[in-house]
């Protein structure tokens, strides 16, 4: 096992000469509880803007804090005040959702309904792990009402520069079969569309099907993506030409999507971005170190570690674009190395989403 010390050491030194293929960069972050969970994070970068939904979301999330304390009549009262908006405000709701998609939403709200009336039983009985297990539940029914609400029109706008790369106009869910075990991963394509583009194209080709873990750094990333022979990305087999996808990051409340620009380079030192290296398996795209906009086909998994990783602050965020997350079997990281191998990635669903351009 690697000192922690040391390595914290190393990686600063690694971080101001600059790393190959992932070139981190130190962004200044406030502190705070940095969102860890995957499917929060999944959650919140949906981009929609339908003030009652987010208010349930966000009372329920922040019931954690409460759980863990045992304050259970804060939990109880953040329960009745959903259960309080999904009756009272959910004409609203309805509302601002198309039409054609309104029938399943009132079917996701009368489980809902349900669901929370469980969790006011649960509080009022202080049972915690069962309460956990239950809002797991309730959350995922508010996620599936959240993504309801877009429309068929994609929300952000890709510039034409880049008319010839794939790109994924929606999320993904793919399978990452792995030669110590398996895992489930959702890609993003809503806030970074060409680089989740290129995964999935690159999954559904096959091309990472039997390439090695060539990276393994201890509490930092596993890279994989580099083919096999002396090129370092994808070729189009119809230019014979290295595809290349620019650095592709959005920050909150920002119109544009950031493209080829680390937030260093636009002083940027105190944004979060909308997909941040937080949790375990985050998915990121690689690109040189002497380049922002060559990232090919190599990916890395990050490897989160609070201690290395404090709240707030990590060495990647605005320097290298995450593309999506691990949200099952990401135990699976902890036991991979470089005498692995990537056996198959699959798509489970959203591969209709992709629009090939080359």
């Amino acid at each position: 096992m690697v000192n922690k010390s040391l390595l914290k050491t190393l990686l600063t030194v690694f971080t101001a000469i600059g790393l190959i293929w992932v070139d981190p960069v130190v962004a200044a972050l406030p502190p705070g509880n940095a969102i860890k969970d995957p499917y929060e994070i999944l959650r919140n970068a949906l981009p929609i803007k339908q003030k009652e939904l987010r208010e349930i979301q966000h009372k329920l999330e922040d019931t954690s804090d409460l759980v863990r304390s045992s304050r259970w009549s804060n939990v109880s009262k953040a329960v009745s005040s959903d259960q309080f908006r999904v009756s009272n405000r959910k004409n609203e709701i309805l509302n601002a959702i198309p039409s054609s998609r309104q029938n399943e939403a009132e079917n996701i709200l009368s489980k809902l309904k349900i669901s929370l009336s469980k969790l006011g039983e649960l509080a009022n009985n202080k049972d915690k792990s069962a309460f956990i297990k239950e809002r797991e539940s309730s959350l995922k029914q508010i996620g599936d009402l959240e993504a309801l609400v877009l429309d068929d029109a994609f929300p952000h706008k890709i510039p034409e520069e880049f008319n010839n790369l794939p790109r994924l106009l929606g999320r993904a869910n793919v399978s990452i079969k792995t030669s110590k075990g398996n895992m489930q991963a959702i890609i993003d394509g809503y806030n970074a569309p060409l680089t989740a583009g290129a995964f999935v194209d690159l999954a559904l080709k096959g091309f990472y099907d039997g390439l090695p873990i060539n990276r393994a750094e201890e509490f930092f990333v596993l890279q994989t993506g580099d083919p096999k022979g002396p090129n370092t990305g994808f070729i189009n087999p119809d230019t014979n030409e290295e595809r290349h996808v620019p650095l592709e990051i959005r920050v909150p409340d920002k119109t544009e999507t950031i493209y080829n620009h680390t937030f260093e380079e636009l002083g940027l030192y105190t944004e979060t971005p909308v997909l941040p290296f937080a949790t375990p398996g985050a998915l990121g795209w690689s690109h040189s170190g002497s380049a922002v906009d060559d990232g090919s086909s190599q990916f890395f998994f990050f490897l989160y570690d609070a201690e290395l990783n404090p709240a707030g602050r990590n060495l990647i965020d605005g320097n290298n674009a995450a593309f999506g997350y691990v949200i099952e079997g990401t135990e699976i990281l902890n036991e991979l190395d470089v005498n692995d191998q990537i056996i198959s990635i699959t798509i489970n669903n959203g591969a209709d989403l992709l629009q090939s351009h080359a």
